[in-house]
């Protein structure tokens, strides 16, 4: 019943950002291997008391049937299906090889929309996958509702760089293995600025003229594709966190008191305003990845989206030279800034019942030898000690905002006002509800969100 109750509370209490050696336990699945060889050599002495041929124990421990095991993980980001896929693969040979242990790896990957309602069905419903996907600023509430695993003993915590290492710790401890930390703002293309004799903008006074300036030679501004309710969402991301680090830094921890408003940030809309209006058509019609696509193909110049949209991007167009400046919300410079954060990590399901093998996982995620190409594939930013590879000059020129001190930390804002500002933000751009509308409905969502955390 308490489970129950707990699981009730994760559901309504879920934060969502304003916005993947070592075997996992080397040291527990290492040692089935090693009980394994302890117990052969124990035969192998009494054969040899025997007067046995120690041939014969040979053979007998070359072809000792494989343990065999099933592990079921899921993941929320289907457009690294491919990669992640492969890894498993290598998980599954890699286990084969080295431990005996015929492992089938079931990776599972729901689409981004109905991942948190698969996952909680999931957990509740005694059928909780041994690892699985969160975002980060979702780790305590899942961890103080047991569906965590503490991983601050597992070979993978002396990998992470610190500075990582502290968005996915809780009470000092890790809780996760972070898989995708950003630091990102608006995507462009940086050959039709340069055709266009454009730079990258510092208030909404130069992207209104950056946008004019595309428009007399041809280009649609911004890419739009508002059919799932999470990207127009990171245009709240994007100018909430600037307009507060920049001009109101106390209003997140009033609106937890219930003593902030939405009304005190309202100029976000002026340049989601700029943003829609200078969009491609039909938006509500086109995905995420298709809009990537057709950013990649030259449809519009500025896309509104992460640095996670890189590969499908580089993928469609391997040619396109892609940067990333800072969405300016106003006219105070000191308000556009790149947001940083780790979003995406992967958690172990504290009853697993292969938890050897979850942890095993876990730890083959930072891999000292397999590691560095699977995060590079995936267009991932080194995370761990272990990372060898090369960032993309498009995640060198985030990160030169986060040298010059013009980046801010995620907000951690209730799940459930994030899920309603993407849905409010579709309905705007139709044209149903007004600026008004949105924050009545956001600050009584939020009062909600604090009355349940009560």
């Amino acid at each position: 019943m308490k489970k129950k109750w707990m699981a009730l509370l994760v559901a309504a209490c879920l934060v969502f950002s304003l916005t993947a050696c070592g075997s996992g336990n080397d040291t527990t699945a290492g040692n089935t291997g090693k009980n394994a060889s302890q117990a052969t050599g124990n035969n192998d002495n009494k054969a040899n008391d025997s007067g046995s041929n120690d041939s014969t124990a040979g053979e007998s421990e070359a072809t000792a049937a494989p343990r065999e095991a099933e592990l079921n993980i899921m993941m929320s980001f289907p457009q690294y299906m491919d990669q992640w896929e492969t890894y498993c693969k290598q998980f599954e040979d890699k286990m084969l090889a080295e431990e005996n242990i015929k492992v089938k790896v079931n990776l599972e990957m729901p689409s981004s929309d109905q991942y948190d309602s698969v996952l909680q069905a999931r957990l509740t419903g005694d059928d909780a996958p041994d690892l699985y996907t969160i975002h980060s600023n979702n780790l305590e509430t899942y961890y103080n509702a047991g569906y965590i695993k503490d991983l601050s003993s597992e070979v993978l915590a002396g990998k992470i760089y610190d500075d990582v290492k502290k968005t996915v710790t809780v009470d000092g401890k890790l809780m996760a293995v972070p898989i995708e930390s950003q630091a990102w703002g608006v995507l462009y293309n940086k050959d039709i600025f340069t055709e266009c004799g454009l730079t990258v903008p510092d208030t909404i006074s130069d992207l209104e003229a950056i946008c004019t300036a595309l428009k007399d030679k041809g280009y649609t501004p911004f890419l739009l594709a508002y059919q799932e309710q999470w990207v127009p969402q990171l245009m709240t991301a994007l100018t909430i966190g600037g307009k507060v680090s920049g001009d109101v830094p106390d209003w997140l921890d009033r609106m937890y008191k219930d003593e902030g408003s939405y009304t005190e940030i309202s100029d976000i809309f002026d340049v989601i305003d700029v943003i829609m209006q200078n969009g491609t058509d039909r938006a509500m019609e086109e995905g995420s990845e298709a809009g990537s696509a057709d950013f990649a193909n030259g449809k519009a110049a500025m896309y509104v989206q992460g640095t996670w949209a890189s590969n499908t991007i580089m993928t469609t167009n391997p040619d396109m030279n892609l940067g990333v400046f800072a969405l300016p919300v106003n006219e105070n410079v000191d308000c556009t800034k790149i947001n940083l954060s780790t979003s995406t990590t992967v958690v172990v399901y504290p009853e697993s019942e292969n938890m050897d093998l979850a942890l095993a996982f876990a730890n083959y995620i930072l891999d000292d030898k397999d590691s560095s190409a699977l995060f590079q594939s995936c267009s991932f930013n080194p995370i761990a000690n272990v990372h060898t590879y090369d960032t993309s000059s498009w995640v060198k020129e985030a990160y030169e905002y986060v040298a010059e001190g013009r980046s801010y930390l995620d907000l951690v804002i209730p799940s459930s006002v994030t899920d309603e500002q993407g849905k409010l933000l579709q309905e705007y751009y139709t044209g149903s509800v007004t600026r008004d509308d949105i924050i009545a409905t956001l600050d009584a969502k939020f009062k909600e969100a604090n009355e349940l955390n009560k």
